[in-house]
C-alpha cells in the first residue's frame, strides 16, 4: 500500500473512491499499460497449489523482466471449485481452469508474451463441446447473481484499495446522511431475512435492539459455519471481508452500537487472516475507529475465534463463547436483542446477511425486493456438493428451483446415475426427492417440503447412497456435537443412533420404526435450542420419504445401495470367473479360495470384511454385491 492518507471526511472518501475506481478500471481494461493475472485464492484452490502457481508466475515475470508490464495477485473464490485452480487474464477476461504449476510457463509464453490463448486450458462446455474463453460463457455461472459474493473472484481481498474501487463504503457514506430509523426502515422494506438458517426478518431484529434503552450495545457476526460440506461464509470472508465489515458498521449505526465482534471458526485460517488484514487496513486509513468521516459515529470490529463446537453456531451459545464461558445455549427470553453479549442489547447476524447490507443501501430496498419471491427476497448462497458434476459455491435468486440448481448449474449427476435426494440445511435439515425437484427455493417452500434453508449446504445424493446410512451419518455428527445441556438431545440422539445402527447391521425389528418416530418428536419438542429441536430432522425426513428403504433393511435384511456392510454379500459368479486368482491375491483376510486354472473361486462369507478389494481387482466383472 502507498503512504497512508487518513480519510477524515466525506470529501476525502469521495476522492479515495474515485481514485481507486479509476485504478481498478484501468487494471481490468489494460489502460494502465499492464496485463493483469489473477489467481483464485480460496481455500479449495489453495489446497490445489494456487499459492505455488502465484509464486511461479512471480518468478517467471521477474525472469522475463516484465514487472512493468504484468502484475499478478490473489483474489477470492471463483465458485466453480471442482474446476480450480483458476487463472484469469485481463484485459481479455480469459479464464483458465484446472491450472497446474507446470502450466505457468506455457501461459506466460503463449498468452502473456505471445498474445494467443492456451486452448487446452479453457473450460469445455460438456453439452456443446464449445470452449469457453470467458467466465460468463460457462453454463455454471449463467443463472447466478452475485450480491453476497460481490467482489469475490474479482478483487484482491488483502488490498483495501481494490475494495474502495469496487463499491466499498459507498453504502456507509449514504447511511451517515440518514437517521438510524431510516436505515432500519430501508432494511425492513428490502425484505431481507437472516441467512443463517432461521430466516428471521433482519430489519425487525435490528428494530428490537434499537428500541432498547442502553448506552452499550453490540453487533455480532456469526461466522461459526459448522455444517458438513458448508463453506459459504468462509468464502465471503476470504473473498471480500470489507463487505462484511461495512455491513456490521451499518448495523452498528442503526442500533447505536460502537463495537462489533466477528466470531469465526479457527479452522478457517485464510479467512481469519484476511479479515484481520482488512480490519487493520480500515483502521489505518481511518474508516474504522472514532468519529468516522467526521461524524459522531464511532465503531470498531474485533475478531474472536471459535474452537470448532457445532453448537456455537446457535446464537446464545456463541455469546457465551465470546464471553469466555462454555458454549451452551441460554434459555430465551430474554432474546439477545434485549439482553445479549455481557447482558447488553445485541444483534447477531451471519456473514452472508451482513454481506447483503451494503448492496441494499447502495441500490435501495425497492430494487433488492424485486429479486426473489414474495416472502423470500434477494439471493441465497449454496455450497453445492455431493453427487453432482459441478461442485462449488453458487449464489442464485430466491425462487430458483432445485432442478435448476442441480442440473442447469450443477451439471447433473455424474456417471449417468439416477438422482435420489438432496439434503438442504445440513444436520438440521431434511432431504428432498425427485418429486420435489421443481420446488422453488425459499424459506417457506423448503420447510413445507420437510427440509429447511439452513445456512446453505446442499448435498446431492444418487442411487448409490443409502438413505438410512445418510440419517445415521448426520446423527453421528449430532451426537458428537451436542453440548449435553438437555437430556432430550444428549440422551435422545444417542438412542436414535443406536436404533439406526441396529437397522443398518440387520438386528432391528419392525417396532423400531415407531420408536424412531416417537423419539424424534420427543427430542424436537423437548430441546432448548434450535440445534436440538432440529436434531432429528434427518431421521424424520428420510423416514417419511424413504420408509420402504427402512423396511427393506429391517424385514429383508438388504441394503439395495450396497452401503450397509452387514446387509450385503460379495459373490463370485462361477460362470464368469476366469480362475485367475487376482481376487484371492487382493483379499486382505484370505477369505477367497479356489484352484488357479481349475476351479472357480469362492468367497467365505464368515471371513469377508466387505472391503471391496476383490471387485476392484477383478478384470472380468465376475464379482458383484447382493
Amino acid at each position: 500500500m502507498e503512504k497512508i492518507i487518513k480519510i477524515k471526511n466525506v470529501a476525502n472518501l469521495d476522492k479515495k473512491i474515485s481514485s481507486c475506481e479509476e485504478s481498478l478500471k484501468n487494471k481490468f481494461t489494460g489502460k494502465n499499460g499492464k496485463r493483469s493475472i489473477t489467481i483464485c485464492g480460496g481455500t479449495g484452490c489453495i489446497s490445489s497449489n494456487s499459492k505455488d502457481i502465484l509464486a511461479e508466475f512471480q518468478k517467471q515475470i521477474k525472469l522475463e523482466n516484465l514487472e512493468d508490464k504484468v502484475d499478478v495477485n490473489i483474489v477470492g473464490c471463483f465458485g466453480f471449485c471442482s474446476q480450480g485452480p483458476f487463472v484469469k487474464i485481463y484485459p481479455e477476461d480469459t479464464l483458465y481452469h484446472a491450472v497446474k504449476v507446470s502450466d505457468v510457463k506455457r501461459i506466460m509464453d503463449i498468452d502473456i508474451k505471445g498474445g494467443k490463448i492456451v486452448e487446452d486450458l479453457l473450460y469445455v462446455d460438456p453439452n456443446t463441446n464449445k470452449k469457453c474463453q470467458r467466465q460468463e460463457d460457462i453454463p455454471f455461472y449463467q443463472k447466478q447473481m452475485r450480491i453476497a459474493l460481490h467482489g469475490c473472484g474479482t478483487i484482491n481481498p488483502e488490498c483495501i484499495e481494490e475494495a474502495f474501487g469496487y463499491d466499498a463504503f459507498k453504502a456507509l457514506k449514504k447511511v451517515l446522511t440518514m437517521s438510524s430509523q431510516e436505515v432500519i426502515d430501508e432494511i425492513s422494506k428490502s425484505g431481507l431475512r437472516g441467512r443463517g438458517g432461521g430466516g428471521f426478518p433482519t430489519g425487525r431484529k435490528w428494530q428490537f435492539a434499537k428500541d432498547q434503552k442502553n448506552d452499550e450495545k453490540y453487533v455480532v457476526c456469526n461466522g461459526d459455519e459448522g455444517d458438513p460440506g458448508a463453506f459459504m461464509d468462509r468464502s465471503i470472508l476470504e473473498g471480500n471481508p470489507i463487505s462484511v465489515i461495512e455491513g456490521m458498521m451499518i448495523a452498528g449505526y442503526a442500533i447505536g452500537a460502537k463495537n462489533g465482534y466477528v466470531y469465526v471458526r479457527a479452522e478457517y485460517p485464510v479467512a481469519v487472516s484476511r479479515l484481520k488484514t482488512a480490519i487493520k487496513e480500515a483502521e489505518e486509513i481511518g474508516i474504522l475507529g472514532d468519529n468516522i468521516l467526521g461524524s459522531n459515529f464511532s465503531f470498531r470490529v474485533h475478531v474472536r475465534l471459535g474452537a470448532g463446537a457445532f453448537v456455537c453456531g446457535e446464537e446464545t451459545a456463541l455469546l457465551n463463547s465470546i464471553e469466555g464461558k462454555r458454549g451452551m445455549p441460554r434459555p430465551r427470553p430474554p432474546f439477545p436483542a434485549v439482553s445479549g453479549l455481557w447482558g447488553k442489547p445485541t444483534i447477531i447476524n451471519n456473514v452472508e446477511t451482513f454481506a447483503n447490507i451494503p448492496y441494499i443501501i447502495r441500490v435501495g430496498a425497492l430494487k433488492f425486493s424485486k429479486i426473489g419471491t414474495e416472502k423470500s427476497k434477494g439471493t441465497k448462497v449454496f455450497a453445492l456438493g455431493g453427487k453432482v458434476k459441478n461442485v462449488g459455491l453458487v449464489e442464485v435468486p430466491m425462487g430458483t428451483t432445485l432442478r435448476e440448481l442441480i442440473y442447469d448449474i450443477g451439471g447433473g449427476i455424474p456417471n449417468n446415475k439416477q438422482f435420489q435426494a438432496i439434503q438442504t440445511g445440513g444436520p438440521s435439515g431434511g432431504c428432498l426427492t425427485i418429486n420435489e425437484l421443481d420446488t422453488p427455493i425459499d424459506y417457506d417452500n423448503l420447510i413445507a417440503k420437510g427440509s429447511m434453508m439452513g445456512s446453505g449446504g446442499a448435498i446431492v445424493m444418487d442411487e448409490d447412497n443409502c438413505m438410512v446410512d445418510v440419517a445415521k451419518f448426520y446423527l453421528e455428527f449430532i451426537c458428537d456435537e451436542s453440548c449435553g445441556k438437555c437430556s432430550q438431545c444428549r440422551i435422545g440422539t444417542k438412542r436414535l443412533l443406536e436404533i439406526l445402527t441396529r437397522i443398518t447391521n440387520g438386528t432391528a425389528t419392525i417396532e423400531d420404526i415407531d420408536r424412531l418416530d416417537n423419539l424424534s418428536h420427543s427430542i424436537k419438542v423437548g430441546s432448548l435450542c434450535g440445534l436440538g429441536q432440529t436434531a432429528a430432522n434427518p431421521v424424520l425426513s428420510t423416514l417419511s420419504k424413504f420408509k420402504e428403504v427402512y423396511l427393506r433393511h429391517i424385514v429383508d435384511k438388504k441394503c439395495d445401495a450396497g452401503v450397509c456392510k452387514d446387509l450385503i454379500s460379495y459373490v463370485i459368479d462361477p460362470n464368469k470367473c476366469k480362475k485367475c486368482s487376482l481376487c484371492s491375491s487382493s483379499c486382505p483376510v484370505d477369505a477367497i479360495s479356489g484352484v488357479v486354472g481349475k476351479e472357480p473361486f469362492v468367497i467365505d462369507q464368515s471371513k469377508c470384511i466387505k472391503c471391496g478389494s476383490c471387485i476392484a481387482s477383478c478384470k472380468f466383472k465376475a464379482i458383484y454385491k447382493e
